[in-house]
């Protein structure tokens, strides 16, 4: 997979736009989207090149032109360093006529890019992030949060868990902000269906070895074993529960921040019962499938929720200008937020004035290696919440714009 995505970021650099490459004043004559992705590190693989795919599918479904301009798609890695988002974003914005910038997977990337998107009167659609931040205390008029968040993801796994009969939970937590979010965002979940919590055991960042912490786990005997981390280390403490059993038991493991890309990373047969949450899972009916197949065939491995989202993000930003008649943000982002989101990912979808994007999201189940009829059939789905349901309601927001301010 690695050399597959050097391979492809390769052929993106060669064959991108002079823009891409080189510095230069751009003219108003186009319409230019920024796809500002890790392609480098750990989570490159749900976001990186797939993103970029996403985004050239999005135009040639809309058409190479919008409101008679050409439609410009560049992209560039931001490593998953703020310094280095926040440097290329600020020369897209002012060299090179970048109207709205998508994926901005990593929360300090988003939040840093969305307020330079307000400060530059331009548009940031944050579909790779999930920090409740965004769309918070730090909403901007000028940013949304496409996919999903720690909040939904929480409430997507705990609720059908619990009132499924899990009553006792113990947490395998990373000790950053993410991971304290989703102890944060869960246990009122858990205890508010009649449960509790055994115990948490935290982990630092990259952490190789996280036995220690999931031996604890599986002697607290809770029901539920939830995983509060991300990358190398969800997919590290995932192996390590499946060579002690805990796959194969009677407790269950809940991954909270990881998609159908890191199962099929891990393999059924390490990640077989696993569950986790996602808006979008490729095998969900024909227009994903569809979809689906047509992303396969460019990137050689099917796409998940944060890559259908930057379709879904591009699509709905392309029919806003088109409606608006101008890709100023301001009335574009009017008309985003006026306008229902309906594509394949998303069904009678809404931007809220925070910026939150409401949809569905659903809870699956990795399936064992005998349940599976190919190699990205990877999982199914168990149960299923309403973007009112999962999100935190605009009356919780702590964005001013949920109140009318500025």
């Amino acid at each position: 997979m690695h050399a597959l995505r050097s391979a492809l970021l390769a052929g993106l650099i060669a064959f991108a736009p002079a823009s891409v490459r080189a510095e230069g004043a751009v003219s108003g004559d186009r319409v230019k989207i920024g796809v500002l992705a890790d392609m480098s590190t750990a989570m490159s693989d749900n976001y990186g090149t797939g993103s970029v795919t996403a985004a050239r599918l999005a135009v040639e479904d809309f058409g190479a032109t919008v409101l008679g301009k050409p439609i410009e798609i560049v992209a560039a890695d931001h490593q998953s360093k703020p310094d280095v988002a926040s440097t290329l974003a600020r020369r897209w914005y002012d060299v090179e006529g970048v109207d709205m910038i998508t994926d901005l997977g990593n929360s300090a990337v988003a939040l840093g890019v969305q307020a330079l998107a307000k400060e530059k009167g331009r548009l940031a659609l944050i579909t790779g992030s999930g920090s409740t931040v965004i769309t918070g205390a730090q909403c901007s008029p000028n940013g949304a949060l496409w996919v999903i968040d720690t909040h939904a993801l929480s409430r997507a796994i705990a609720k059908p868990l619990v009132e499924s009969g899990e009553k006792t939970w113990f947490y395998v937590v990373a000790d950053i902000t993410l991971g304290k979010s989703f102890v944060a965002d869960v246990t009122p979940v858990v205890k508010k269906g009649g449960g509790k919590v055994a115990g948490q055991a935290f982990h630092p960042l990259l952490s190789p070895d996280l036995s220690s912490q999931i031996l604890q786990a599986q002697a607290s005997g809770a029901g539920v074993i939830a995983l509060f981390n991300v990358g190398g280390d969800a997919i590290n403490a995932v192996k390590q529960a499946s060579e002690f059993g805990v796959l194969g038991g009677r407790q269950k493991l809940a991954g909270f921040y990881m998609t159908a890309v890191d199962v099929h990373a891990l393999g059924l047969p390490v990640a077989g019962g696993l569950y986790l949450a996602e808006a979008f899972y490729w095998d969900q009916d024909d227009a994903t499938r569809a979809f689906a197949r047509r992303f396969y065939e460019r990137q050689r491995a099917m796409p998940n929720s944060y890559q259908a989202g930057v379709y879904s993000a591009v699509t709905h930003y392309l029919k806003a200008v088109k409606a608006a008649g101008t890709d100023a943000a301001e009335p574009v982002m009017a008309k985003m937020r006026e306008t229902p989101i309906d594509d394949f990912m998303t069904k009678g979808g809404r931007l809220r004035p925070d910026g939150r994007v409401i949809r569905d999201v659903s809870l699956f189940r990795v399936k064992r290696p005998d349940e599976s009829k190919g190699e990205w059939d990877v999982m199914e789905r168990v149960a299923t919440l309403s973007g009112d349901e999962a999100f935190r309601s605009i009356e919780e927001s702590d964005c001013p714009l949920a109140r009318g301010k500025p």
